[in-house]
C-alpha cells in the first residue's frame, strides 16, 4: 500500500505492520506517522487504505506526463517505507490508571510498551525509539527527585530528548500547567483525578508540541543524518 505525504508529496509505502494497525482503527480513530522525508506528521485513519484516496485527482485536465529523466541517467529513486508505528513506554504501576492511560494511548494510534522497573526502562529506551514516555511519580520506591529514569530523562542529550514528549502523572501535579512541566523538565504534567480524561489531553497537547517544535526537530533530524 503507497500513499503521498500531503506536506511534501513524498510517496511512502506503509509496511504491513501499519496497514494492519490502521485497519483495527475504530470510527472516528487516527493513527499519526512522521514522514521520513519531511518529518512532518501524517494523519491517517480506516478510509486511508480505500484506493484513490490518497491520489490527487482532477476532473478539468489530465496529469502530466511522468518525469523519465531518471531513464537517461540510470538513477530513480525509491519510495520510502514508513515501518513502524510510534510507541509509548508506559512506566505506571498495574491498575485502573495504566489500563486507562493505554486505552488513551492506543486510541491515538501509538503502541504501548512497559517496563517493570526503571532499570528496564532505561535498558529500553537505550536500543529503541520511543515517540514518548509516560512516568508516574509512584512508579519507583523513591520520590520523582530521586527517580533513576527521570534523571535518566534529564539527562539525556537534547538532540535525542527532542524528539520525545515526556509525561510525568502524580497526584501532586497541576494538569497543563506549563510551567510545572518546565521545571520537571518534562512537556506534560497531569494530575492523577485527570487521567480518565487523559485521551482529550492528549489531543490537545500533542498538537500544540508538533506545532511548537516541529520545525525545529525536522531541522534536528536533518543536521543530525
Amino acid at each position: 500500500m503507497t500513499i503521498t505525504c500531503i506536506h511534501c508529496s513524498k510517496k511512502l509505502k506503509l509496511s504491513t505492520k501499519i496497514q494492519k494497525g490502521i485497519e483495527r482503527l475504530a470510527p472516528g480513530r487516527t493513527l499519526r506517522l512522521p514522514c521520513p522525508q519531511c518529518k512532518k506528521t501524517i494523519t491517517l485513519d480506516s478510509n486511508s487504505l480505500k484506493p484513490g484516496l490518497n491520489q490527487p485527482t482532477s476532473s478539468v485536465k489530465p496529469p502530466t506526463p511522468p518525469d523519465i529523466t531518471w531513464l537517461k541517467e540510470g538513477q530513480f529513486e525509491e519510495e520510502e517505507v514508513v515501518e513502524d508505528i510510534p510507541q509509548t513506554l508506559i512506566l505506571v504501576p498495574p491498575g485502573n490508571a495504566r489500563d486507562n492511560i493505554t486505552k488513551a494511548i492506543e486510541s491515538i494510534g501509538y503502541q504501548a510498551s512497559f517496563a517493570e522497573s526503571s532499570q528496564e526502562a532505561i535498558e529500553k529506551m537505550q536500543f529503541e525509539n520511543f515517540a514518548s514516555v509516560i512516568l508516574h511519580s509512584g512508579f519507583e520506591k523513591e520520590s520523582l527527585a530521586q527517580s533513576s529514569f527521570h534523571q535518566f530523562m534529564r539527562d539525556m542529550s537534547m538532540l535525542k530528548r527532542r524528539f520525545i514528549f515526556y509525561i510525568l502523572i502524580g497526584p501532586d501535579f497541576s494538569t497543563f500547567y506549563d510551567l510545572e512541566a518546565l521545571a520537571s523538565s518534562a512537556n506534560l504534567v497531569v494530575n492523577d483525578r485527570e487521567v480518565p480524561e487523559l485521551l482529550t489531553i492528549l489531543r490537545k497537547a500533542i498538537p500544540k508540541y508538533e506545532e511548537l517544535f516541529g520545525s525545529l526537530m525536522a531541522e534536528i533530524s536533518a543536521y543530525s543524518g
